[in-house]
Protein backbone atom coordinates (compact mmCIF):
# COMPACT_ATOMS: atom_id res chain seq x y z
CA UNK A 1 0.00 0.00 0.00
CA UNK A 2 1.01 3.64 -1.18
CA UNK A 3 -0.11 6.78 0.91
CA UNK A 4 0.88 9.71 -0.74
CA UNK A 5 1.07 13.43 1.42
CA UNK A 6 -0.08 16.24 0.57
CA UNK A 7 2.85 18.30 -0.58
CA UNK A 8 3.13 20.17 2.94
CA UNK A 9 2.13 17.57 5.17
CA UNK A 10 3.52 18.20 8.79
CA UNK A 11 5.32 15.89 11.11
CA UNK A 12 2.66 15.41 13.28
CA UNK A 13 0.23 14.45 10.09
CA UNK A 14 3.11 11.91 8.82
CA UNK A 15 3.60 10.17 11.98
CA UNK A 16 -0.27 9.78 12.56
CA UNK A 17 -0.66 7.97 9.31
CA UNK A 18 2.86 5.40 10.26
CA UNK A 19 0.82 4.99 13.34
CA UNK A 20 -1.95 3.59 11.96
CA UNK A 21 -0.59 1.07 9.48
CA UNK A 22 1.61 -0.11 12.54
CA UNK A 23 -1.33 -0.57 14.07
CA UNK A 24 -2.03 -3.34 11.43
CA UNK A 25 0.56 -5.01 11.65
CA UNK A 26 2.31 -2.74 8.68
CA UNK A 27 5.54 -2.14 8.30
CA UNK A 28 6.03 1.45 6.95
CA UNK A 29 8.72 3.37 5.14
CA UNK A 30 9.05 7.13 3.94
CA UNK A 31 10.57 8.36 0.78
CA UNK A 32 10.17 11.72 -1.35
CA UNK A 33 9.01 11.60 -4.62
CA UNK A 34 7.90 15.23 -6.54
CA UNK A 35 8.30 16.82 -3.29
CA UNK A 36 5.32 14.62 -1.39
CA UNK A 37 5.81 12.64 1.01
CA UNK A 38 5.06 8.63 0.19
CA UNK A 39 4.52 6.12 2.91
CA UNK A 40 4.83 3.27 1.74
CA UNK A 41 3.91 -0.58 3.38
CA UNK A 42 4.49 -3.93 3.37
CA UNK A 43 0.69 -5.35 4.33
CA UNK A 44 1.12 -9.04 5.82
CA UNK A 45 -1.56 -9.61 8.22
CA UNK A 46 -4.96 -7.46 8.68
CA UNK A 47 -6.05 -5.84 5.46
CA UNK A 48 -6.67 -2.11 5.70
CA UNK A 49 -9.44 -0.44 4.72
CA UNK A 50 -8.41 2.67 2.40
CA UNK A 51 -10.71 5.25 3.86
CA UNK A 52 -9.09 4.95 7.13
CA UNK A 53 -6.27 6.20 5.53
CA UNK A 54 -7.96 8.52 3.42
CA UNK A 55 -9.56 10.22 6.28
CA UNK A 56 -6.59 11.50 7.81
CA UNK A 57 -5.14 14.78 8.20
CA UNK A 58 -2.64 15.39 5.31
CA UNK A 59 -3.62 12.65 3.21
CA UNK A 60 -3.82 13.48 -0.79
CA UNK A 61 -3.68 9.55 -2.27
CA UNK A 62 -3.94 6.09 -1.08
CA UNK A 63 -3.56 3.67 -3.45
CA UNK A 64 -2.67 -0.68 -3.48
CA UNK A 65 0.25 -2.39 -4.82
CA UNK A 66 -0.24 -3.33 -8.52
CA UNK A 67 2.20 -6.30 -8.04
CA UNK A 68 2.95 -9.04 -6.10
CA UNK A 69 5.77 -8.29 -4.88
CA UNK A 70 6.48 -5.68 -2.30
CA UNK A 71 9.86 -4.66 -0.99
CA UNK A 72 11.92 -5.05 -4.30
CA UNK A 73 8.96 -2.71 -5.87
CA UNK A 74 10.37 0.85 -7.51
CA UNK A 75 6.44 1.86 -5.91
CA UNK A 76 7.74 0.91 -2.88
CA UNK A 77 11.48 2.25 -3.13
CA UNK A 78 11.23 5.45 -5.63
CA UNK A 79 15.20 5.69 -5.17
CA UNK A 80 17.63 3.52 -6.93
CA UNK A 81 19.06 0.71 -4.42
CA UNK A 82 23.21 1.23 -5.28
CA UNK A 83 25.11 -1.71 -3.47
CA UNK A 84 28.91 -2.04 -2.87
CA UNK A 85 30.79 -4.90 -2.07
CA UNK A 86 34.71 -4.11 -1.77
CA UNK A 87 35.86 -2.27 -4.84
CA UNK A 88 32.74 -2.85 -6.60
CA UNK A 89 29.65 -0.93 -7.08
CA UNK A 90 25.94 -1.70 -8.84
CA UNK A 91 23.87 1.19 -9.36
CA UNK A 92 23.57 4.76 -9.48
CA UNK A 93 24.59 4.82 -13.16
CA UNK A 94 27.88 2.87 -12.90
CA UNK A 95 28.75 0.14 -14.97
CA UNK A 96 30.48 -2.32 -12.64
CA UNK A 97 32.79 -5.46 -14.70
CA UNK A 98 33.05 -8.69 -12.95
CA UNK A 99 35.69 -11.29 -14.29
CA UNK A 100 36.76 -14.40 -13.81
CA UNK A 101 37.10 -18.48 -14.22
CA UNK A 102 34.00 -20.33 -14.94
CA UNK A 103 35.79 -22.47 -12.15
CA UNK A 104 38.21 -22.10 -9.89
CA UNK A 105 41.03 -24.56 -10.80
CA UNK A 106 44.25 -24.37 -9.14
CA UNK A 107 46.03 -21.33 -7.49
CA UNK A 108 48.31 -20.06 -10.50
CA UNK A 109 45.03 -20.34 -12.75
CA UNK A 110 43.36 -18.12 -10.08
CA UNK A 111 45.97 -15.23 -9.44
CA UNK A 112 46.51 -15.30 -13.11
CA UNK A 113 43.03 -14.40 -13.83
CA UNK A 114 42.57 -11.98 -10.43
CA UNK A 115 45.69 -9.51 -11.95
CA UNK A 116 44.85 -9.38 -15.43
CA UNK A 117 41.13 -8.59 -15.18
CA UNK A 118 41.82 -6.05 -11.98
CA UNK A 119 44.72 -4.25 -14.47
CA UNK A 120 41.98 -3.91 -16.84
CA UNK A 121 39.50 -2.28 -14.49
CA UNK A 122 37.53 -5.03 -13.62
CA UNK A 123 35.99 -4.46 -9.83
CA UNK A 124 35.03 -7.89 -8.76
CA UNK A 125 36.78 -11.37 -9.74
CA UNK A 126 34.07 -14.45 -10.38
CA UNK A 127 35.10 -18.44 -10.34
CA UNK A 128 32.96 -21.22 -8.99
CA UNK A 129 34.12 -22.96 -5.92
CA UNK A 130 31.00 -25.37 -6.58
CA UNK A 131 30.01 -26.04 -9.74
CA UNK A 132 26.07 -27.00 -10.44
CA UNK A 133 26.86 -29.34 -13.06
CA UNK A 134 24.54 -31.05 -15.71
CA UNK A 135 26.60 -34.30 -16.21
CA UNK A 136 27.18 -35.99 -12.49
CA UNK A 137 30.76 -37.02 -13.86
CA UNK A 138 31.61 -33.14 -15.04
CA UNK A 139 34.24 -31.08 -12.43
CA UNK A 140 32.11 -30.32 -9.68
CA UNK A 141 34.66 -27.54 -7.72
CA UNK A 142 37.69 -27.65 -5.65
CA UNK A 143 34.84 -26.30 -2.13
CA UNK A 144 36.22 -24.82 0.57
CA UNK A 145 39.89 -25.04 -0.58
CA UNK A 146 38.67 -22.93 -3.85
CA UNK A 147 36.88 -20.13 -1.71
CA UNK A 148 40.36 -19.24 0.17
CA UNK A 149 42.01 -19.56 -3.15
CA UNK A 150 39.77 -17.14 -4.44
CA UNK A 151 40.14 -15.08 -1.16
CA UNK A 152 43.61 -14.61 -1.69
CA UNK A 153 43.36 -13.87 -4.86
CA UNK A 154 40.52 -11.19 -4.61
CA UNK A 155 42.46 -9.66 -1.84
CA UNK A 156 46.41 -9.46 -3.71
CA UNK A 157 44.84 -7.45 -6.50
CA UNK A 158 41.89 -5.51 -4.88
CA UNK A 159 38.97 -7.22 -5.98
CA UNK A 160 35.41 -8.39 -4.59
CA UNK A 161 35.07 -11.84 -4.36
CA UNK A 162 31.78 -13.22 -6.39
CA UNK A 163 31.11 -17.18 -5.98
CA UNK A 164 28.35 -19.60 -5.97
CA UNK A 165 26.72 -21.16 -3.17
CA UNK A 166 24.20 -24.50 -4.04
CA UNK A 167 22.78 -25.12 -0.69
CA UNK A 168 22.03 -24.49 3.09
CA UNK A 169 25.37 -25.90 3.88
CA UNK A 170 27.63 -24.19 2.11
CA UNK A 171 26.42 -20.63 3.22
CA UNK A 172 28.53 -20.53 6.51
CA UNK A 173 31.82 -20.79 4.04
CA UNK A 174 31.30 -18.94 1.60
CA UNK A 175 29.79 -15.88 3.96
CA UNK A 176 33.27 -16.38 5.53
CA UNK A 177 35.45 -15.97 2.20
CA UNK A 178 33.07 -13.93 -0.41
CA UNK A 179 32.59 -10.79 -0.50
CA UNK A 180 29.26 -11.19 -3.18
CA UNK A 181 27.18 -14.45 -2.74
CA UNK A 182 25.84 -15.60 -5.69
CA UNK A 183 22.30 -17.47 -6.32
CA UNK A 184 22.05 -19.76 -9.83
CA UNK A 185 19.81 -19.92 -12.48
CA UNK A 186 19.23 -23.17 -11.37
CA UNK A 187 18.54 -22.13 -7.82
CA UNK A 188 16.67 -19.22 -8.19
CA UNK A 189 13.53 -20.67 -6.77
CA UNK A 190 15.38 -22.73 -4.06
CA UNK A 191 12.90 -20.66 -1.82
CA UNK A 192 14.87 -22.36 1.37
CA UNK A 193 18.03 -21.24 0.06
CA UNK A 194 16.68 -18.08 -0.99
CA UNK A 195 15.76 -17.48 2.81
CA UNK A 196 19.63 -18.53 3.87
CA UNK A 197 21.18 -15.88 1.99
CA UNK A 198 18.60 -13.19 3.32
CA UNK A 199 19.69 -13.86 6.36
CA UNK A 200 23.58 -12.68 5.98
CA UNK A 201 24.81 -9.18 5.76
CA UNK A 202 26.49 -10.51 2.17
CA UNK A 203 25.01 -8.55 -1.19
CA UNK A 204 23.55 -11.53 -3.16
CA UNK A 205 23.88 -11.74 -6.48
CA UNK A 206 20.33 -13.24 -8.05
CA UNK A 207 20.19 -15.07 -11.57
CA UNK A 208 17.56 -15.44 -13.31
CA UNK A 209 16.25 -19.16 -14.21
CA UNK A 210 16.49 -20.10 -18.11
CA UNK A 211 12.25 -20.72 -18.28
CA UNK A 212 11.58 -17.86 -15.16
CA UNK A 213 9.36 -14.98 -16.20
CA UNK A 214 10.54 -11.50 -14.82
CA UNK A 215 7.94 -11.47 -12.57
CA UNK A 216 9.57 -14.48 -11.11
CA UNK A 217 12.45 -13.36 -10.63
CA UNK A 218 11.69 -10.24 -8.81
CA UNK A 219 9.64 -12.42 -6.44
CA UNK A 220 12.55 -14.52 -5.69
CA UNK A 221 14.26 -11.48 -5.17
CA UNK A 222 11.30 -10.48 -2.45
CA UNK A 223 11.95 -13.77 -0.10
CA UNK A 224 15.97 -12.65 0.17
CA UNK A 225 14.83 -9.15 0.87
CA UNK A 226 11.81 -10.32 3.09
CA UNK A 227 14.37 -12.09 4.98
CA UNK A 228 16.20 -9.38 6.39
CA UNK A 229 18.87 -8.61 3.00
CA UNK A 230 18.09 -6.00 1.12
CA UNK A 231 21.31 -5.87 -0.97
CA UNK A 232 20.41 -7.72 -4.08
CA UNK A 233 21.70 -7.77 -7.55
CA UNK A 234 19.82 -9.24 -9.85
CA UNK A 235 21.16 -11.14 -13.33
CA UNK A 236 19.94 -11.61 -16.58
CA UNK A 237 21.80 -14.45 -18.17
CA UNK A 238 19.75 -15.72 -20.71
CA UNK A 239 16.62 -17.78 -21.43
CA UNK A 240 15.60 -20.91 -22.70
CA UNK A 241 14.02 -20.46 -26.59
CA UNK A 242 13.62 -22.92 -29.80
CA UNK A 243 17.00 -20.70 -30.75
CA UNK A 244 19.80 -23.04 -30.92
CA UNK A 245 22.67 -20.29 -32.29
CA UNK A 246 23.38 -19.66 -29.58
CA UNK A 247 23.81 -21.31 -25.51
CA UNK A 248 20.96 -19.03 -24.74
CA UNK A 249 18.52 -16.18 -26.03
CA UNK A 250 19.94 -12.51 -23.73
CA UNK A 251 16.75 -10.99 -22.91
CA UNK A 252 17.92 -7.55 -23.31
CA UNK A 253 14.52 -5.93 -22.64
CA UNK A 254 14.54 -6.96 -19.36
CA UNK A 255 17.06 -4.44 -18.46
CA UNK A 256 14.54 -1.79 -19.07
CA UNK A 257 11.90 -3.55 -17.46
CA UNK A 258 12.96 -4.64 -14.43
CA UNK A 259 14.22 -1.05 -13.59
CA UNK A 260 11.24 0.67 -14.06
CA UNK A 261 9.51 -2.43 -11.89
CA UNK A 262 12.16 -2.48 -9.19
CA UNK A 263 15.02 -0.44 -7.49
CA UNK A 264 17.85 -3.52 -7.63
CA UNK A 265 20.36 -3.25 -9.89
CA UNK A 266 20.70 -5.51 -12.75
CA UNK A 267 23.56 -6.62 -14.49
CA UNK A 268 24.05 -9.05 -17.57
CA UNK A 269 25.56 -12.28 -17.95
CA UNK A 270 26.68 -12.72 -21.39
CA UNK A 271 28.64 -15.42 -21.23
CA UNK A 272 26.08 -18.04 -20.69
CA UNK A 273 23.66 -16.18 -22.86
CA UNK A 274 26.04 -16.48 -25.42
CA UNK A 275 27.50 -19.93 -25.05
CA UNK A 276 30.13 -18.55 -27.39
CA UNK A 277 33.35 -16.11 -26.67
CA UNK A 278 32.86 -14.38 -29.87
CA UNK A 279 29.44 -13.06 -29.23
CA UNK A 280 30.65 -11.54 -25.71
CA UNK A 281 32.05 -8.06 -26.35
CA UNK A 282 29.00 -7.42 -28.59
CA UNK A 283 26.16 -8.59 -25.79
CA UNK A 284 28.29 -6.30 -23.33
CA UNK A 285 27.77 -2.95 -25.10
CA UNK A 286 24.20 -4.22 -25.51
CA UNK A 287 23.98 -4.40 -21.70
CA UNK A 288 25.74 -0.81 -21.67
CA UNK A 289 23.84 0.87 -24.29
CA UNK A 290 20.96 -0.46 -22.50
CA UNK A 291 21.46 0.79 -19.36
CA UNK A 292 22.30 -2.44 -17.51
CA UNK A 293 24.17 -1.45 -13.73
CA UNK A 294 27.13 -3.89 -15.17
CA UNK A 295 28.40 -7.34 -16.44
CA UNK A 296 29.68 -10.48 -15.03
CA UNK A 297 32.32 -12.33 -17.69
CA UNK A 298 34.15 -15.43 -18.00
CA UNK A 299 37.64 -15.04 -18.55
CA UNK A 300 40.79 -17.66 -18.34
CA UNK A 301 44.45 -18.10 -19.56
CA UNK A 302 43.61 -20.88 -21.59
CA UNK A 303 39.92 -21.32 -22.64
CA UNK A 304 40.83 -24.64 -24.50
CA UNK A 305 42.18 -26.49 -21.16
CA UNK A 306 39.56 -24.89 -18.90
CA UNK A 307 37.77 -27.47 -16.82
CA UNK A 308 34.29 -25.81 -17.04
CA UNK A 309 32.92 -23.81 -19.95
CA UNK A 310 35.54 -22.81 -22.29
CA UNK A 311 33.59 -22.20 -25.39
CA UNK A 312 32.03 -19.21 -23.90
CA UNK A 313 35.28 -17.81 -22.01
CA UNK A 314 37.52 -15.11 -23.22
CA UNK A 315 41.43 -14.64 -23.28
CA UNK A 316 42.92 -12.50 -21.86
CA UNK A 317 43.59 -10.38 -25.27
CA UNK A 318 40.01 -10.68 -25.78
CA UNK A 319 39.51 -9.26 -22.24
CA UNK A 320 41.35 -6.52 -22.46
CA UNK A 321 40.03 -5.06 -25.76
CA UNK A 322 36.35 -6.10 -24.58
CA UNK A 323 37.40 -3.14 -21.78
CA UNK A 324 38.69 -0.86 -23.93
CA UNK A 325 35.01 -0.72 -25.99
CA UNK A 326 33.45 -0.68 -22.38
CA UNK A 327 35.66 2.62 -21.92
CA UNK A 328 35.05 3.85 -24.58
CA UNK A 329 31.31 3.40 -25.05
CA UNK A 330 31.03 4.33 -21.56
CA UNK A 331 31.91 8.17 -21.88
CA UNK A 332 28.85 8.26 -24.27
CA UNK A 333 26.36 6.51 -21.73
CA UNK A 334 23.59 8.49 -20.40
CA UNK A 335 20.98 7.03 -17.74
CA UNK A 336 18.01 5.51 -19.51
CA UNK A 337 14.52 6.31 -18.38
CA UNK A 338 11.92 4.25 -17.99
Amino acid sequence: MIVTMQPGATLKEITAVIRTLEGFGAEPSISRDCGCTLITAVITKTPIEQHLLRGLSGVRDVHEDVHPFKRVSRDYHPEDTVIEAGAAKFGGGGFGVIAGPCAIEDEDQINAVARHVAAQGAKGLRGGAYKPRTSPYAFQGLGVPGLRMMRDAADAHGLAAVSEVMSISQVGDAVEYLDVLQVGARNMQNFDLLREVGRTDKPVLLKRGPSSKLEELLLAAEYIVDAGNPRVILCERGIRTYETATRNTLDIAAVPVVKQLSHLPIVIDPSHAAGKREYVKALTLAALAVGADGVMVEVHPDPSKALSDGRQSLHFDEFSELMSEVRRLAEFRAPVSV
